[in-house]
């Protein structure tokens, strides 16, 4: 069987000033991880190519990458829970309703997210868009990414509204329930776990980097073994 090529897509952490993060249950009926528990994300799209550089002002670009994953973290968090990552004085020419609207056009590909900053004068703010791991889809699996992870502080004055149809629920959760509750009530993929777990460690006096990901250390050779023959059938 041919390894499927992994899809470029970002993740992103959205942490408040609790230092909780903000996670989200995709619908037991979706056919891609449903049910489970993950952050805002998705594949980047080719419309976050075609953001010019001038609309990104004051952050740290990590040169090794693209910075098209960036576009694509910011333009995730804003369709999926409503977070602009926009500077205050742009944003406060967006109303409600204009935020609400150009969502929905997101969402339904009907504009890209460059013709939105471009059409609204907008600049990106990503200095609290913080890049910290990578992990690519183990070759087994027929659904692979390419995934960049990054975190982002709540903006203030900003509440997130997640999207109904694409997210049955939402909260605030600290990092160490997420972590220690995975087993329990919570259904949380491998990847997301690592993340947490990254987070949880930054949150005490660490690094914000993500070690290398191994999906032998969250799953057993037999679960792995059964992954594989699902993805060859």
């Amino acid at each position: 069987m041919a390894v499927a090529i992994s899809r470029p897509a970002s993740t992103v952490v959205l942490m408040d000033d609790a230092f909780r993060v903000y996670m989200t249950k995709r619908p037991n009926t979706m056919k891609f991880m449903g049910g489970f528990y993950v952050f805002p994300g998705g594949k980047v799209a080719k419309g976050d190519y075609e953001v010019n550089q001038e609309r990104l002002k004051t952050f740290n670009l990590d040169e090794s990458f693209h910075y098209s994953y960036y576009i694509a973290a910011a333009r995730e968090l804003f369709e999926e829970v409503g977070i602009l990552l926009v500077f205050e004085e742009d944003g406060k020419q967006l109303s409600t309703e204009k935020k609400k609207e150009y969502r929905r056009l997101l969402i339904n590909e009907e504009i890209t997210f460059a013709q939105m900053l471009q059409e609204e004068n907008l600049h990106l703010d990503l200095t609290n868009l913080t890049y910290f791991g990578h992990i690519v889809t183990p070759e087994f699996n027929p659904v692979r990414f390419d995934t960049r992870f990054f975190m982002a502080k709540l903006p203030k004055s900003q509440i997130p509204k997640p999207h109904i149809g694409e997210i049955d629920h939402a909260a605030w959760i600290v990092p160490e329930d997420a972590v220690n509750g995975y087993n329990l009530e919570l259904m949380i993929a491998p990847p997301t776990l690592h993340s947490l777990k990254a987070i949880f460690s930054f949150i005490n006096g660490g690094e914000l980097a993500m070690s290398a990901f191994n999906i032998s250390d969250y799953l057993s050779p037999a679960q792995i073994e059964k992954m594989k023959k699902r993805a060859n059938h």
